[in-house]
């Protein structure tokens, strides 16, 4: 079968990259080789997703765009939190896209070249044993181990440079093939009765001196430090035989817990084990430029920057739980979020080859930061707005695009992605020209905020209108002349400081709210005037989402009115971003 864009895995980075190419319109094929979509973000492994905020230690840094939508239709459907919900939410988000095909338990088994590029990729899928191949323009490698670039040829590197390489700190003093290892998850609930657990013979036996470096109070679930490979055993090589070695560790674990006095654990049944190991690292493919420690020490702001990271360097002891003495990893400190280059995102040496998830253009320190999940997924919806300008375009490269990176990344702005350093120039946008005034505004959050660029606070800056909702407060925007009106956008409050994450944690969910986003706004009418006269009215719901999208058919308006009726529980409001189009 043919197409314009291939994504192999549909993990966050490869489903989000899948979906943001189809909304622009690109033929887009998903290869996901699970039986759902999600990675180790599903309910297959249950890991939160991490980001830039480092659970809300830095406050209004949490993603947004595709990610963000997918997490707040999660929170209003699923408040009490469901994995199997979760993973029904990420279907439905692929298959309404109706530029976009998905096959699940589906591997790619084969890659031809022609010309040096990508020409195709073999594929079975498992539960029919059909085989068939998908023949693409451009291809999106989000395996997570770099799989399609491996077998296209493309330039990778697994494991640590050496420290004088890119001159990294926090790099060992010489080059080795050393890579963080792969973990299992669990979850346990409480019962009314005591519950008893016999240690299957081939699990292993611990004392409290064997994890002694490794915190296990809380017994409702984990652990992440559950973690081997990437030492003596290479990652890919070995995965079955580390998952088996896994098991009997996980189950050991259990037994301890279980068995031990002082843990509490008598009433406590094990309901869950993660069936796959979570990788965290293996191939890293080279692009046009390599992220390293010193970009993200120095909160660089790339030219190109299409995305951001924030997550500390969060470098793992080499072998993991072998590694009994050592802390399991260390936390290097990230004072401020770094943004990340296109040049990462594509491969040096395939032209047709688009990168996402882990496997970016990063050395070993960088990507100790840039490997975690929301990082990821901001990346993967870079990379779909790539592919899809780059089809567009007609392009032969997917460096080419970057002659179009302001078009890229106000696209992503348009889409409520953030980049730091960046803000709204749309040309196309006719709020920026707008007079603007409002009923009310509370300190330093001014009507006119809703236009300087930026649909967040930052910093010390508000950049919201900011009012009391319970005065049905309203903002209006003015043109000199009647405007044809035919999309306006809006960016509300969605509390970017508080945690939203899935999770099997306890202490994680208990973060966040039992409900949408109270800072939200719930309802909102919309009124196009023209010459002091009304000439439409709507009353509209953001149904729990932040990023609003009313289409409306080419009336001609010179005012335009946004009158904020109720929230999702605050009194105090805000309204980041309004775009007319």
């Amino acid at each position: 079968m043919k197409t314009e864009l291939a994504v192999i895995g549909g993990g966050l980075s490869g489903l989000i990259a899948a979906i943001a190419a189809a909304r622009n319109g690109t033929r887009t094929i998903l290869i996901q080789d699970r039986p759902m979509l999600g990675g180790n973000a599903s309910s297959e492994f249950r890991m939160h997703i991490c980001g830039a905020d480092h659970h809300m230690s830095r406050p209004n840094a949490r993603e947004t765009g595709i990610l963000e939508e997918i997490l707040l239709e999660n929170k209003r459907r699923n408040p009490d939190f469901s994995y199997p919900i979760f993973d029904t939410i990420l279907y439905e988000k692929a298959k309404k896209e109706k530029h976009l095909s998905v096959f699940l338990n589906t591997y790619m088994t084969d890659v031809s070249m022609k010309d040096g590029r990508i020409h195709s990729v073999s594929c079975v899928q498992m539960t029919n044993e059909r085989k068939f191949s998908v023949e693409a323009e451009f291809f999106v490698d989000a395996t997570g181990d770099g799989t399609l670039a491996a077998k296209a040829g493309a330039v990778y590197r697994i494991g640590r440079e050496g420290r004088d390489e890119f001159g990294e700190s926090l790099a060992p003093e010489k080059e080795d093939h050393v890579t963080m290892g792969s973990s299992l998850m669990f979850k346990a609930r409480k019962l009314d009765h005591e519950v008893k657990f016999i240690k299957p013979d081939w699990a292993y036996s611990y004392t409290e001196d064997n994890l002694k470096m490794r915190e296990h109070k809380s017994i409702e679930s984990g652990y992440w430090w559950i973690e081997l490979g990437g030492d003596k055993e290479k990652i890919i090589d070995d995965a079955e035989d580390i998952h088996d070695e896994l098991l009997r560790v996980i189950y050991g674990i259990w037994d301890h817990i279980k068995n031990t006095l002082g843990h509490n654990a008598e009433n406590y049944d094990l309901e869950w084990v993660s069936p796959i190991a979570g990788k965290r690292e293996s191939r890293r493919v080279i692009g046009d430029y390599i992220l390293r420690q010193s970009d993200i020490d120095e909160a660089r702001v790339f030219s190109d920057a299409v995305c951001y990271g924030g997550w500390p360097m969060d470098i793992h002891t080499a072998g993991g739980f072998v590694s009994s003495g050592d802390v399991p990893t260390v936390w290097n400190h990230v004072d401020d979020v770094y943004t990340i280059p296109y040049r990462s995102f594509y491969s040096v040496n395939i032209p047709n080859l688009f990168l996402a998830g882990r496997i970016i253009s990063a050395s070993h320190v960088a990507f100790s930061s840039s490997r975690v999940m929301a990082t990821c997924a901001v990346g993967g919806e870079a990379v779909g707005n790539a592919a899809a300008i780059a089809i567009q375009k007609h392009l032969n490269e997917a460096r080419e695009v970057g002659a179009y990176i302001h078009e890229l990344q106000q696209k992503l702005l348009k889409d409520d992605a953030f980049i730091p350093g960046f803000r709204n120039e749309d040309e196309e946008d006719k709020a920026r020209k707008a007079h603007i005034t409002a009923t009310e505004a509370i300190d330093n959050g001014k009507p006119e905020n809703v236009v300087n660029g930026i649909a967040r606070s930052w910093k010390d800056d508000i950049n919201a209108w900011v009012c009391n909702i319970e005065h049905q407060p309203e903002i209006s925007l003015s043109f000199d002349k009647a405007e044809p009106i035919r999309e306006i956008r809006l960016t509300f409050d969605s509390n970017l400081s508080r945690e939203i994450t899935p999770s099997i944690i306890r202490e994680v969910l208990d973060r966040a709210e039992h409900q949408s986003p109270s800072t939200l706004v719930d309802r909102f009418t919309i009124t196009l005037m023209k010459g002091g006269k009304k000439i439409l009215e709507k009353e509209c719901a953001t149904e729990g989402q932040r990023h609003i999208i009313e289409q409306f058919d080419h009336e001609e308006a010179d005012t335009v009115k946004i009158k904020l009726l109720s929230s999702y529980g605050e009194k105090i409001v805000k309204l980041f971003e309004v775009r007319i189009y």
